[in-house]
């Protein structure tokens, strides 16, 4: 491939790099990104001008596929992916004057006319041939970003006017849309028959432990992320105040309260939580999870030594 492409480079080659993550109606995964991100350092490295063209309802950058004239390309590169379907037969129409390769693709069936529309194909599997490893492991190495857990609380109706669960999720929600971390949503529900949720307590708590952060709504999420020393950003989603709130103080630990029905919240706050948590967040959730009782243990035993035989 590097001697291809240093062969071809030359004054008047431009690439244009595309994917499943350039359609509107396509998808945007990690291993399809990855391995454009693979091609676009090699042919940095070559010297060969490129743009890469993304779905606007993934990257709102741009540039997409309405957006570019194909007389500004020399060479289409098809990236990852199997090479079928309308979408990618559209593509050797809208780009028939370039010279179209696809690389790393799967190749189904070497009669599909998406795949007789390629001037060269280079298969990652498929079309008779060896398999050869996919590009997405030559991704560049990033900079490591923080695993966050975000645990939400159900609409808790017993709380009436004064939920605002809704609101404060869908505000929550554009908030972490903007942070550069791994976001893995968290179930505080456990089942026995479903693998999507831990079975057992002990379990939710391994998971927790892997966390650089958890992000909640929820009293447990609060109080089992301490437990397991894990700083958390808190949002009680009850206007006012409720149960949350309550275990913030019991815990020594900062909560944001919604004042508003419309769940309004404090992006600068949030961020400020955000930025202690990472920073020294670790050693005071360590600090709150040395003592882990509680005095409704004692006073439960106390209730039961007072109470008259068939009474508690």
């Amino acid at each position: 491939m590097e001697q291809r492409m240093g062969e071809e480079s030359n004054t008047r080659t431009r690439v244009l790099l595309a994917g499943w993550f350039s359609f509107v109606d396509g998808e945007a995964t990690a291993g399809d990104v990855g391995a454009a991100m693979t091609v676009s350092v090699a042919l940095r490295e070559e010297g060969v001008a490129h743009d890469t063209v993304w779905s606007p309802r993934f990257r709102m950058g741009g540039p997409s596929l309405d957006e570019v004239d194909p007389a500004d390309y020399s060479h289409l590169v098809f990236v990852c992916g199997p090479v079928s379907g309308r979408q990618v037969e559209e593509l050797h129409r809208t780009f028939a004057s370039c010279r179209r390769i696809a690389v790393g693709v799967s190749v189904i069936r070497t009669g599909d006319p998406a795949f007789l529309g390629f001037h060269t194909v280079l298969p990652r599997d498929g079309a008779g041939g060896e398999p050869r490893r996919d590009l997405a492991a030559g991704a560049p190495a990033p900079s490591p970003v923080p695993v966050v857990g975000v645990i939400t609380a159900p609409g808790q109706g017993e709380y009436r006017d004064r939920s605002a669960h809704a609101e404060v999720h869908r505000a929550l929600g554009r908030w972490l849309v903007a942070k550069n971390c791994a976001r893995v949503p968290v179930d505080t529900r456990l089942d026995t028959d479903d693998w999507l949720h831990c079975a057992a307590p002990h379990q939710f708590d391994a998971l927790v432990r892997r966390m650089d952060l958890v992000v909640t709504t929820r009293l447990h999420g609060l109080v089992l992320a301490l437990r397991n020393g894990v700083p958390a950003v808190v949002v009680d989603p009850v206007v006012g105040g409720a149960k949350v709130a309550a275990q913030g103080r019991v815990w020594n630990w900062p909560v944001e309260t919604v004042h508003h029905p419309e769940g309004e919240l404090d992006p600068g706050r949030l961020d400020r939580l955000w930025k202690w948590c990472l920073d020294s967040g670790h050693q005071a959730a360590r600090s709150r999870s040395d003592d882990l009782g509680s005095p409704l243990v004692g006073a439960l035993s106390e209730a039961l030594r007072s109470s008259t035989p068939g009474r508690v």
